[in-house]
């Protein structure tokens, strides 16, 4: 057992000789009846919380200061220590636990001395990412815990430089000065100390403090999330729901201020809006409407539906050139296409599934623009839908219904305002959603795109197989035999997917109709051969909601905005530059104007897309304003 002296003293002088005793290795010290001769001062005592939390500030700083020693500070009567400290931490790691991983993930460490000025100087301080409101000031000089007003400013004065107004740095600082250069005698409690050669040392802490910031400054650190509409901010000041000056009501008595104003409105049109660009594939033939001999059109309903497309074969020829594809690994398994598989059974089709009424919840119109709809019963479309309305985004909804439109970043990237915000969308995820819900909304009751051309099933796929995203490879057997049991296969679907999907194959084995999902909009061509390849490898032919759901994915993935099917367009050489710029604008004009108007009133957003990345808030115009506002 550890042997240990104890002894008791009274107004500082000892009132007996120590006695030794059991303990353990430290020293422990019990304080009674403070002041208890001084009734003034201990009239000056305050509750119990208030003076143990003075007792835990200073206690803390000290252990932050001797990193060699164990501190623990505790209540009477608790079990668990305030304040807890281990022998072998070093100063960040005390830092860190007394004033949180926040503090100390940030800090620098300052070291100078000047045998000129006779003192010495180390410590940490927190770089320009960070900052709080109110400034913490650790000083201790010749390892005692004092203050130096002086030494403060001098600090806060270079760190104006680096930090938003109003916010101040975290320090630490520990300096060694000739005891006889320091004077102790400024207050009564000597806490606050002034020292010889203070404007010299002080310039020189400057010196030190603001070389370490600047290297420091050459990156800053920005932890990233997903910020959603009306989400609420991390800064203590509420911002006022964004004033607009068309939303506001005249009269009204909240002030809009600079920070808060939102200076766009999201009804306003564009003038380009009504200047589509030149060699439109859509034509002005007259539409087919889905359910041919019993529909009757509305009255007023009227517009292009049965467009002709591009020449099929310029389309051959542009798929040849495509290395590029969307979706890797066409061929799952070689299996699922050998000639000799037995073709799925077929459902039988009960016609009490289909019925020919008005839709007034969807106000009698497809996203086509189709007057008059079928009203689908089948239970695995309508689980479908259900799925798709229970993990629809209330607020992503609300963003995209009001958002303004900014620019195209990329073919897959564009810009959007909402109130003061300002996102970065993925319009290919965006633009594959959209038209997977369509599909699925509007089940059997689309439009038919015309191709002014058949487009062989046969040569579409052995365009596909010799692109190497295919995964076809000679364990797979002949490219042509397995092209030839495609378009077999696919020619015992036709009913199917003419009925369901528009999507038209004749008995000869050609395309020659692609389903209408909006108007104005027409699927980049040069993803059809692998399109093809995948409708015939990818989809789930053996259970109707699996077929309908995976079948609906892959026409909603081959009508998205691609990257790499309008690279070349957006990205021309110098010859080719004044020949694309139709072409960009063109690409550019049908995401503002086609997608993005859709996904207005057309898309529910999943809730997973707050969280993948396809929807990011880039700036909020209050935070911009306090960063900038010291300028």
């Amino acid at each position: 057992m550890a042997l240990g002296v104890r002894a008791t003293y009274s107004d500082g002088k000892i009132k007996a000789p120590p006695k030794p005793c059991a303990g353990n290795q430290g020293t422990q010290i019990t304080v009674e009846d403070l002041f208890y001769n001084v009734l003034t001062r201990r009239k000056a005592l305050k509750n119990q919380a208030e003076e143990y939390a003075k007792i835990l500030e200073v206690c803390g700083r000290y252990a932050i200061h001797n990193s060699g020693i164990s501190f623990s500070v505790k209540k009477q009567g608790e079990t668990l220590s305030d304040v807890r400290t281990l022998s072998n931490a070093s100063t960040v790691d005390n830092i860190r636990s007394i004033f949180g991983n926040a503090v100390s993930r940030e800090l620098i460490e300052v070291d100078c001395e000047d045998t000129s000025l006779a003192f010495k100087m180390k410590g940490y301080i927190t770089n320009a990412n960070y900052s709080m409101k109110k400034c913490i000031f650790l000083l201790f000089i010749n390892h005692r815990l004092v203050e130096s007003a002086a030494l403060r400013k001098a600090i806060e004065t270079v760190y104006a430089a680096y930090l938003p107004k109003g916010t101040h740095p975290f320090l630490y600082l520990s300096l060694e000065i000739a005891p006889q250069n320091v004077d102790v005698n400024v207050h009564p409690t000597k806490h606050e100390v002034h020292f010889l050669h203070e404007d010299s040392i002080l310039e020189r802490v400057q010196q030190q403090i603001e070389s370490r910031l600047l290297g420091s400054n050459s990156s800053r650190m920005y932890f990233t999330q997903t910020l959603l509409p009306g989400a609420d901010c991390s800064s203590s000041e509420v911002v006022k729901p964004a004033a607009n000056s068309s939303a506001v009501p005249k009269g009204t008595s909240d002030k809009a201020y600079a920070h808060q104003m939102v200076r766009t409105d999201s009804r306003e049109q564009k003038l380009d809006a009504f200047l589509q660009p030149g060699n439109n594939p859509l034509s002005t033939a007259p539409r087919e409407a889905p359910a041919q001999g019993s529909a009757r059109p509305m009255e007023g309903a009227a517009g292009p539906q049965d467009a002709e497309m591009a020449d099929v074969s310029a389309l051959v020829q542009t798929a040849a050139r495509v290395q590029d594809t969307a979706v890797p690994g066409g061929l799952r398994d070689s299996g699922h296409l050998s000639p000799k598989a037995a073709p799925p059974r077929k459902r039988p089709r009960e016609d009490a599934d289909v019925e020919m009424e008005e839709d007034d919840s969807r106000k009698d119109m497809t996203a086509a623009c189709t007057p008059r709809r079928r009203i689908i019963n089948l239970t695995s479309v309508l689980t479908l839908q259900e799925e798709i309305s229970s993990q629809a985004h209330a607020r992503l909804q609300e963003m995209l219904r009001d958002h303004s439109f900014v620019g195209c970043v990329s073919p897959q990237w564009a810009l959007a305002q909402y109130q003061t915000k300002l996102y970065l969308l993925n319009t290919t995820k965006l633009s594959q959603e959209l038209f997977y819900q369509i599909l699925i909304y509007d089940f059997a009751n689309f439009g038919v795109l015309r191709l002014s051309e058949p487009a062989p099933v046969y040569e579409l796929s052995m365009l596909a197989l010799e692109d190497p995203d295919s995964g076809w490879t000679e364990e797979d057997g002949p490219k042509e035999g397995l092209a030839e049991y495609i378009v077999e296969f696919l020619k015992k679907k036709t009913e199917m997917l003419k009925e369901y999907f528009s999507l038209e194959i004749d008995e000869e084995g050609n395309l020659i109709g692609l389903p209408l999902l909006i108007d104005s909009y027409v699927p980049p061509l040069e993803g059809l051969p692998m399109f093809i390849l995948r409708l015939a490898t990818e989809v789930n032919w053996d259970e109707e909601k699996p077929c309908f759901e995976s079948l609906s994915k892959e026409l909603a993935l081959f009508y998205s905005i691609r990257k790499q099917y309008v690279t070349d367009e957006a990205n021309p050489t110098n010859s080719q530059t004044d020949s694309s710029d139709s072409g960009s604008t063109k690409w550019k004009w049908t995401v503002e104007h086609v997608l993005y108007k859709a996904f207005r009133t057309h898309l529910l957003p999943p809730k997973h897309f707050a969280e993948d990345g396809s929807i990011l808030q880039l700036a909020n115009l209050p935070d911009l304003y306090k960063v900038f506002e010291r300028c």
